[in-house]
Formats: structure tokens, C-alpha cells, sequence
């Protein structure tokens, strides 16, 4: 029987592990027999795009296209990086409006979520900087546009 999983405002991080994801919500987190990719794939789709849609809208909004962070579903702002190549299997996908600070750990990098959930990542200090910056200036973007059209109204 095949998984399926929905990202909801619940969700905080997928964390890739070849074929599988752990799936970590504010208040548990449990493994699904599917890459985590794919449950993003199938999460943009729910909400009326696909991947590679929201990957060409990140681009067009804020100009980047490797590694792009994604929005999964914008009225609640559902906004994920990549921690890798989205073609690799072990790409994990962070919400970054959901961390608290992350640091090195015996040469390990720890991102600790505002719940308290601890995630080790293999990227660098920077390129995770990078990716929160990103996800955050796409936020800010998304937001403006929101805020804009309601002023029209």
C-alpha cells in the first residue's frame, strides 16, 4: 500500500533518507516509505501546481533556480529549501520560518527548531544561511504581492 502524505502548516521539516522521509510535524515525527521529494512533488500538486511550476514561479519572483526554495502553498506561506540537489535522494526540505538557530556540533551542523527538535544536516554553515536568506527574501516577496493585491480591493 502506498503512503501519501500532505504538507500542512504542521510540518516543519522532511528529512530525506533515500526512498524514505522522516516527516517531522510540531508535535511528532514518523517515516514514510517515499522519498522526499516526491512528497513535495505530490504537496505542490495538491495545492494546484507541480514542482517544477513552483520552481520557475521561486525564479521569476526572486531570481533563483538551483537549489530554489519552494512555496508549497501560499496563502499560509508554506515556504521549503532543499538541503541538497532535489534530484538527489537524501534532499531533506526545511521550513525555515520554523527554526529557532542552527550551529555546529561536533562537526556536525544542528538546526534546532522554535519546538525544540534538533535536525543534522550535511551542508555547510553558509550554504544554510544561504538557503534561510533565500527562503526568507522569497517570503517577503510573496507577502508584498499579498499585500499589494489587498490594497486594491
Amino acid at each position: 500500500m502506498e503512503q501519501h502524505y500532505e504538507i500542512s502548516d504542521k510540518t516543519i521539516a522532511l528529512y530525506g533518507m533515500d526512498s524514505r522521509t522522516r516527516i517531522y510535524e510540531e508535535d511528532k515525527s514518523f517515516i514514510i516509505d517515499k522519498p522526499a521529494t516526491s512528497i513535495m512533488e505530490e504537496s505542490c500538486s495538491y495545492f494546484g501546481s507541480s514542482l517544477d511550476g513552483r520552481k520557475k514561479g521561486t525564479e521569476n519572483l526572486i531570481g533563483v533556480s538551483y537549489k530554489a526554495p519552494i512555496i508549497v502553498e501560499e496563502s499560509k506561506s508554506l515556504i521549503f529549501f532543499p538541503t541538497t540537489s532535489p534530484r538527489l535522494a537524501n534532499c531533506s526540505w526545511i521550513r525555515s520560518d520554523k527554526i529557532d538557530r542552527f550551529y555546529y556540533k561536533n562537526n556536525n551542523l544542528v538546526i534546532e527548531f522554535k519546538n525544540g527538535y534538533q535536525l543534522f544536516v550535511k551542508m555547510s554553515y553558509d550554504m544554510l544561511n544561504n538557503q534561510i536568506l533565500r527562503a526568507t527574501r522569497l517570503e517577503h516577496v510573496l507577502n508584498d504581492r499579498k499585500n499589494k493585491i489587498a490594497t486594491k480591493m
